[in-house]
């Protein structure tokens, strides 16, 4: 068989899908409803044109595009609205997977595909979420409080690979009757789950012998028996091959992301190594064979997994399984959420070959830094063998697997929306008590509301969440859940580390030094006239503008803008450390990053003294904004030093983000120049690095018509996307870092 052919194969099914999904205005998924009426759901449509027109400025979800109807029905006995608690959603989830069409492709090596989201509703009650903190969440533009978030904490898949779906299903009924809880609905919700699982699976194994008997190509006909096997014996029981270990993970992050858009895996890696060790030694797998395998599993989805990093004693992980994974990567070009764990006694082959990669195809993994992130991690109290134990799950995170919940990267704090609130407050007050420390004591003041009410809405999802919308699919994989009979969020696991993101930091820093510069050094404007020209947003003074935005900035080195971001810095881990959930007295770490909501978030933010124009986006992670510098080539190295510099330095990240022009890159130093950008970010403290090598022309091209390129991926902030179906204003993003920085 010519792996490589089916990898190509693949690689252009993806692009013909994408295409698809775009050229449809968004379908995900049509059902017929109670009435017998055909649904059609949609995600991530833009309705600013008046039509739909479909983005997604999320993962690149390998979900395939269906037309045809799929007869379910949801089940809803108590609200009418949508299934709540584990029984309801359990038994939704099994009929779902009973009825899901069966999806193989020719070119796989692998069974099933996913064509969306769950059809039913789950979530909370209306009555138990907490509404009394709306009105400061909307005073405070908190628009991602994290209250009913999913799926973001690290599972340890190793459970399955060690249980299989028959070994889980026995573990449930096994504690299920052991603890004899006088609720039976954990158990059952599971086990309805894991009991839809293993029908799923069955019936890809009738599919794939009903497609080996039409089959006329002995390649292909060989091929999906090999595919009915695998999955007949992995209904029941654990992996013993390389192919049935990749098949069940297959089906783990189908399941995972059908069920609420999940995304973390874990140490790809180490999972697989003793699967591919043990077959390599048999002779019954080459490498050709174990990359198709690989890539097939991409193909189907693309969970944020780790290669590399350290083990518990800070010996080194890179393993055969590393380099194949990269190769698969490489391959099959489509994207892909792979990270390197970067370390000081790391295999540097391994590091040279990501970086290879990335020149090659403008992109590839991106670089999670072990040293900010493990000093960090042990400030809270945990030892470093536990601190490197962490892998990067998610866009810009890294958890325990299987042992903490975490709910990361679903929290975003407005910091820029209490610094206007700050100010107006000082402007209403009498002229003599206009100056930078009231304004600072006053930011500082709705800063402290802001961080506490995004804790006390952590508090009451940590003690209702898992009563109502329960982790269904992650217990399974985690230590404890089962066998107390507790959600992952209510006590089934043993480590709990809420999170909280910052976004706008360096908004902030820069409006706090163009006052301190032109207001208070210069005299060049009063403060009445700074807040005039703020509520008039600039309207007829674009020189005034000019002259705010062109201050010493953030990211510039030793200036203003560097001095106040870690004054704010400060100030916000401060809030966010100095003291736990009020109730439950869960940690909570501090962290900063964006994702790509800057729009969003800087719609309801008015006009900033930094140059900031009401309703225009807010920075971006704590990259310093576009033009910090004037010099654009030195911007990498200058940018890599202020984010460095700014941690929050608690073991959860703020990401670097790097658009390098092709040409540039070669010229710089090329290879070595960003390898040594990655150890020297990592060596200063850094948490993670995201990086893109781009042709400057290719990228404006792809801008002004995304179908010219429709295969170009790139790294978007932490997680990688097909660049034709990011929305116009994302896209804007990647193209302003790149002509900036280039």
């Amino acid at each position: 068989m010519d792996y490589r052919q089916n990898i190509n194969m693949l690689h252009d099914a993806k692009v013909e899908m994408n295409q698809k999904k775009l050229d449809a205005n968004g379908v995900i998924l049509r059902t017929v409803n109670d009435k017998g009426e055909i649904e059609t759901r949609y995600h991530g449509t833009d309705l600013s044109e008046g039509k739909p027109t479909y983005f997604y400025d999320i993962d690149d979800h390998g979900f395939i595009y269906w037309e045809e109807p799929v007869p379910f029905t949801p089940w809803y006995p108590t609200y009418g609205n949508k299934a709540v608690g584990p029984v309801e959603i359990g038994r939704n989830f099994r009929n779902w997977l009973e009825v899901h069409p069966t999806i193989i492709h020719p070119a796989s090596a692998l069974a099933c595909g996913w064509i969306g989201f769950i059809p039913f509703n789950i979530g909370w009650p209306d009555e138990e979420y907490p509404h009394e903190l709306k009105p400061l969440q909307q005073k405070y533009n908190i628009i991602y409080s994290g209250i009913g978030g999913m799926n973001h904490l690290g599972p340890d898949v190793q459970i399955g690979l060690q249980l299989g779906w028959g070994g889980l299903l026995n573990k449930i009924r096994y504690y299920r009757m052991v603890n004899a809880p006088a609720s039976q609905d954990f158990y059952q919700g599971e086990e309805d789950t894991v009991l839809g699982i293993q029908t799923f699976i069955r019936r890809h194994v009738e599919y794939a012998r009903e497609l080996a008997a039409k089959e006329t190509d002995p390649e292909l006909k060989q091929n999906y028996l090999e595919i009915a096997d695998i999955n007949e014996w992995l209904i029941d029981n654990p992996p013993r091959t390389f192919r049935e270990a990749v098949q069940f993970i297959n089906h783990f992050q189908t399941f995972d992301c059908m069920y609420n858009s999940g995304g973390g895996m874990g140490q790809l890696d180490r999972w697989l190594q003793p699967f591919f060790k043990k077959d390599k030694e048999a002779g019954i797998l080459t490498d050709e064979q174990a990359i198709w395998y690989m890539a097939s599993l991409f193909y189907n989805e693309t969970h944020y997994s780790q290669i590399g990093g350290e083990a518990p004693d800070g010996t080194d992980l890179t393993c055969d399984m590393s380099y194949i994974i990269l190769e698969a990567m490489h391959a099959l070009k489509i994207p892909c959420n792979v990270a390197l764990r970067v370390h000081e006694n790391m295999d540097r082959k391994l590091l040279r070959r990501a970086v290879e990669i990335l020149f090659e195809d403008g992109t590839g993994v991106d670089y999670s830094c072990a040293k900010g992130l493990n000093e960090g991690y042990i400030r809270n109290g945990y030892p470093m063998e536990i601190a490197r134990m962490r892998a990067k799950v998610g866009c810009n995170w890294t958890a325990l697997p299987g042992v903490e919940y975490c709910l990361q990267d679903v929290s975003r704090l407005c910091m820029v929306k209490p610094f206007t609130i700050a100010l107006d407050e000082m402007m209403e007050l009498p002229e003599e008590e206009y100056s930078l420390e009231k304004l600072w004591e006053l930011y500082s003041h709705h800063l402290g509301i802001s961080v506490q009410t995004m804790k006390e809405g952590h508090d009451v999802h940590a003690r209702k969440h898992g009563k109502y919308k329960p982790e269904i699919v992650l217990n399974l994989f985690c230590h404890g859940t089962i066998e107390r009979g507790l959600d992952c969020c209510d006590g089934g696991v043993d480590l709990y580390n809420f999170t909280q993101d910052g976004v706008g930091m360096p908004t902030v820093a820069d409006s706090f030094a163009a006052i301190e510069q032109r207001v208070v050094n210069e005299k060049r404007l009063t403060w009445k006239e700074l807040k005039h020209v703020l509520d008039t947003n600039y309207e007829g003074a674009e020189d005034i503008r000019l002259m705010l935005k062109n201050i010493n900035r953030y990211g510039s080195g030793g200036s203003l803008g560097d001095k106040w971001a870690v004054k704010i810095r400060d100030l916000y881990v401060d809030l966010v450390k100095g003291s736990p959930l009020p109730n439950t007295k869960y940690n909570v770490i501090p962290g900063m990053f964006s994702h790509g909501i800057v729009e969003a978030l800087g719609r309801r933010v008015p006009a900033t003294p930094n140059g900031r124009k009401n309703g225009e986006g807010i920075a971006h992670n704590i990259d310093p904004d576009p033009g910090f510098i004037r010099n654009g080539q030195a911007a990498p190295t200058a940018k890599a030093v202020a984010v460095a510099m700014c941690q929050p330095g608690w073991g959860n990240s703020a990401p670097l983000q790097i658009e390098l022009d092709t040409a540039l890159a070669h010229n710089a130093g090329g290879i070595e120049a960003v390898e040594n950008l990655i150890m020297t970010h990592n060596e200063m403290g850094g948490t993670l690095i995201n990086i893109n090598i781009l042709s400057r022309e290719k990228l404006l091209e792809a801008h002004a018509d995304p179908s010219r390129h429709p295969d170009l991926v790139v790294r978007v902030t932490g997680y990688s996307a097909f660049f034709c179906s990011l929305s116009p204003v994302y896209r804007q993003q990647v193209v302003d870092r790149i002509l900036a920085e280039s």
